[in-house]
């Protein structure tokens, strides 16, 4: 009887939910969040609420281009410069949104689709493509445009079906592995064929000296001090610069060993576009919008990193 009333008298036991670490996925999709982050906080920056942001910051961008395609970005420009303060909270707000969204795991999806749309919409109006049409796009400073690497980031990062296993690298699921590898082929030959036959790149030297408007010091003198290294060697630049990133685009089809070195080559090369040709994305300006293209292309690195997988033999050891 005691045994019984002692049973009953035992306080509820609480039930334990298991938390499941986030997965390599869902690392590289916190990772894109945290830059949508930033983004949305550099353009809470005084210049970016003042009227000469849309004149000075996007109006540059339709030089060169095509009038379909220039005419457009003018009146866009324009239109932002009068009413800068209300346009430019709209930008904050939609930036913190797809931040938000993609970081919450029930609104990845939405996010990822809805960053999409605002990347393209965002390289034609904010970058006009990238100075691609224009002649001026250079690898060393960010070409074919930042803003559409988000665009390949949340095509490539987006959520698994639910019970599907990954593939031999995050990104190539959910399109297989083919279109994945032809995405990271456009991506890199295109910076490739940028560098090899676009003319920008043989300027090397003064496209890096024009970068230390606007910055401090010391990095203005590590503009001037790179740029004079580069004087007189701009077809060198270019072919070599060209040929390191065609051997990237194609390194995702050797063996998972090679491609891992190349993957680290990729991470490097994205590290010292984003140091010395973009000045850490301008982020010490005052007027950087973006951290620009190198961290994105690591992460891209970083979704291609081939996955290393236990021998069946050996998983069924480890779990005895």
């Amino acid at each position: 009887m005691s045994e019984a009333s002692g049973v009953g008298l035992l306080p509820p036991v609480a039930t334990v939910v298991a938390w499941d670490p986030p997965d390599r996925r869902r690392i590289l999709q916190l990772a894109l969040a945290a830059v949508w982050l930033l983004d949305a906080v550099l353009q809470l920056q005084p210049f970016m609420f003042s009227r000469a942001f849309g004149p000075t910051m996007l109006g540059p961008t339709a030089r060169g281009n095509p009038g379909v395609i220039a005419h457009p970005i003018t009146d866009v420009s324009r239109s932002i410069g009068l009413h800068s303060v209300g346009f430019n909270s709209a930008f904050v707000v939609v930036q913190f949104l797809i931040a938000f969204g993609v970081a919450y795991r029930p609104t990845v999806r939405v996010a990822l689709a809805g960053s999409v749309v605002w990347s393209l919409l965002v390289w034609w109006f904010g970058e006009g493509f990238g100075g691609v049409l224009a002649g001026t796009a250079s690898p060393l400073t960010g070409a074919p445009g930042a803003v559409v690497l988000y665009a390949v980031l949340a095509v490539v990062l987006w959520p698994r079906a639910h019970g599907s296993s990954e593939g031999a690298f995050t990104a190539a699921h959910p399109l297989g592995i083919r279109a994945s590898k032809v995405i990271w082929v456009v991506v890199w030959g295109s910076l490739a064929a940028l560098a090899l036959f676009g003319s920008a790149t043989r300027h090397a030297a003064s496209l890096l000296s024009g970068m230390s408007d606007g910055e401090p010091r010391w990095l203005a003198d590590l503009d001037h001090h790179t740029a004079a290294l580069a004087a007189g060697r701009g077809l060198a630049i270019a072919l070599v610069t060209g040929l390191v990133l065609a051997g990237i685009a194609l390194g995702v089809f050797l063996p998972a060993r090679s491609a891992r070195v190349m993957m680290v080559t990729a991470v490097a090369v994205g590290f010292v576009i984003w140091v010395v040709g973009e000045d850490f994305g301008q982020l010490f300006s005052g007027s950087a919008t973006d951290p620009n293209s190198g961290p994105l292309l690591v992460l891209l690195a970083a979704a291609y990193w081939p996955i290393h997988r236990r021998a069946p033999g050996r998983t069924a050891a480890v779990a005895a």
